[in-house]
């Protein structure tokens, strides 16, 4: 081999080194910056406070379209689209309760306070946008002339008899509070956030398949054909994702969301899975009813 191969060899491999040790340095940065700001009190307040902010923005925002329906249509009682916003507040508005006083809940005792504080408001999160595979799933079948008596009498018998599990986990995890009970609760909602995710996918999927065959010249067509498009990858994402997160939670310690010193994972998370989807979700619906008189508007049975 001539002298000079041998030396660019040389080279190529010095320099090679050079970058593994750049890149090796630069993790090693990542990595403390991510633990000096988990560890940190000050960040850990700062951080549950901007979730507390994010949580009570969503939440005003879902009460000033409730309030604008309400001044729309005051002569219905209690539509699709107003339980929908209605629960859209509650949720948000307990979340940025539960954040602003992140380190009193870490507090609570039992320690089954504080899962019921941190996990309900996912499971009417779920009810929350469950409804919105409902009003899709009785549009559908409408349209097909199928009858829709059974949707809503199966919509509220899958809602009580997961609460009703949650409910039992709970009291389970209270009377014996081990370790065990704790993960199946979590794989429980884990499971929960599949099925709506399923649930999504089918009727969404169902319902955008049937507004393109519509004739290209029908009235909303295109609009609706987004609203549905949009709202559908939207809320599928968002539920799997927390599926995928909470079976990390449940058998990853480094994952774990009910812990203080975690405030960049509860930052992510939260975002994508709830303030993100539910600020897009809010935005994509934010038409009003129309008028009484200008066509049929039915509330919830």
């Amino acid at each position: 081999m001539r002298p000079s191969s041998v030396g660019d060899m040389t080279s190529s491999s010095s320099s090679s080194s050079s970058v593994a040790v750049v890149v090796a340095y630069q993790l090693t940065e990542a990595s403390n910056w991510w633990n000096d700001v988990n560890e940190s009190p000050l960040w850990q307040d700062r951080i549950f406070h901007l979730l507390t902010a994010l949580y009570a923005a969503v939440a005003t925002i879902a009460l000033i379209q409730l309030v604008r329906i309400q001044l729309r249509v005051p002569e219905y009682g209690w539509t699709t689209q107003k339980v929908f916003h209605f629960l859209n507040f509650v949720v948000n508005g307990v979340r940025a309760f539960v954040f602003g006083f992140r380190r009193d809940v870490q507090k609570l005792q039992p320690e089954i306070a504080q899962h019921i504080l941190l996990d309900m408001p996912s499971l009417v999160f779920f009810t929350t946008y469950a409804l919105l595979v409902l009003f899709w799933a009785e549009i559908y079948y409408q349209a097909r002339a199928v009858s829709t008596d059974g949707l809503r009498p199966s919509f509220l018998s899958i809602n009580a008899v997961i609460y009703v599990i949650q409910v039992a986990l709970w009291l389970v995890s209270w009377w014996k509070p081990i370790r065990l009970v704790v993960i199946l609760s979590k794989i429980f909602f884990a499971g929960v956030s599949l099925f709506a995710a399923l649930g999504f996918l089918l009727y969404g999927g169902r319902l955008f398949l049937m507004l393109q065959r519509f004739p290209v010249e029908s009235k909303g067509r295109r609009k609706k054909l987004q609203e549905v498009g949009y709202v559908t990858t939207i809320c599928f994402s968002c539920f799997l994702i927390r599926s995928i997160m909470v079976c990390f939670n449940v058998f990853d310690k480094a994952a774990d969301l009910d812990v203080l010193d975690h405030p960049i994972l509860n930052l992510i998370y939260y975002v994508l899975v709830e303030i993100l989807p539910s600020s897009l979700v809010l935005f994509i619906l934010r038409k009003l009813p129309p008028k009484r008189g200008i066509t049929q508007y039915h509330p919830i049975r």
